[in-house]
């Protein structure tokens, strides 16, 4: 079968870093170029992390497109380099790449690829969405020419992770979010409702770092910060070692295996504004509302379960073997 072909729109962070690791090394994918935006960090540094990790993970080739350095419409949230720390990447000083970005911004080279390669691209949306809204607005029948659209985002029935309401891609920037799912794509999101129960653990952390070369020794030098991190919050307690939520490489492996992820589907919206902004909101049993906002919309996948212990595997056994 042919490599899948997939462009990830991405602000690394510690977790997109996983992410672009397993879609470098699985040989199902076919990884033709990261878009930038700003989430984790402002974009102009998104875009210096991602040209340094694809130098770093032997994937120099790949192309590197930056795109928005704000929300559409609300004012840009703080960074939180609480999480990632200063460099997004847990403060380990990558060099810098003697690479540089396309002259083409972000949503261009979405849109150029999708008419390159119709019916054949998986974008992966892995931070705020304000990059596909964009390629959304410059090209209104991109939907009918991805293969997919996969999303890191959002919460279901889960809390969220940035208010109790709302997860960190989708209130970075809520518009976005909102016009993207009201949009008719073939469309799947995978958000905390699963990727809070795929925890990659210093024990896994550390079979990369012996057993999956260099990259593995990257990942394991940015995870000290993420997994310090995680071992701050109210839900250490309940891990039985230092850990971290798996997020971005979830969606990878959703494209890969999909059979180990359960959905539900409906209407979806997010909201955008008040004390609920952010939060992702699902019309799942199709009742006709008082209030109009989930009325005629298409009807988005959401993963709500998953077989977390196959895809952990499948992340770690494809970066060793590439190793």
């Amino acid at each position: 079968m042919k490599p899948r072909k997939i462009i990830i729109d991405t602000d690394p962070g510690v977790d997109d870093a996983m992410a672009i690791a397993f879609a470098v090394a699985h040989p199902g994918l076919d990884l033709l170029g990261l878009t930038t935006v700003f989430g984790n960090v402002a974009v102009q540094l998104a875009t210096s992390n991602a040209l340094k990790l694809l130098d770093n993970f032997n994937a120099s080739s790949v192309p590197v497109a930056a795109g928005a350095s704000r929300p559409l419409v609300q004012d840009p949230l703080p960074h939180p380099d609480f999480v990632h720390g200063q460099d997004g990447l847990g403060n380990i000083d990558l060099p810098d790449s003697e690479r540089q970005q396309l002259e083409m911004e972000a949503a261009h080279y979405i849109v150029d690829s999708a008419n390159r390669f119709p019916g054949e691209i998986t974008l992966i949306a892995v931070g705020p969405l304000t990059n596909v809204a964009a390629a959304l607005a410059l090209d209104p029948e991109l939907p009918g020419k991805l293969d997919q659209l996969v999303i890191m985002g959002g919460a279901l029935d889960e809390p969220g992770n940035v208010s109790p309401l709302a997860e960190a891609n989708f209130l970075g920037d809520p518009h976005a979010a909102d016009r993207v799912l009201a949009v008719d794509w073939p469309a799947v999101v995978v958000g905390l409702d699963v990727t809070h129960k795929i925890m990659l653990y210093d024990s896994d952390l550390k079979q990369l770092s012996d057993k999956a070369g260099a990259v593995g020794e990257v990942l394991w030098r940015a995870s000290r910060f993420y997994v310090n991190y995680y071992s701050s919050t109210g839900a250490a307690s309940e891990l039985p070692e230092p850990g971290c939520a798996m997020h971005d490489a979830a969606a990878l492996a959703y494209v890969l295996e999909p059979e180990l992820f359960e959905l539900v589907h409906g209407a979806t919206r997010v909201v955008t504004e008040g004390i609920a902004i952010g939060q992702m909101t699902m019309n799942r049993k199709g009742y006709t509302y008082l209030l109009p906002h989930w009325q005629d919309l298409p009807a988005t996948g959401c993963c709500v379960s998953v077989d977390a212990e196959r895809v952990k595997s499948l992340f770690l056994d494809t970066l060793i073997a590439a190793a």
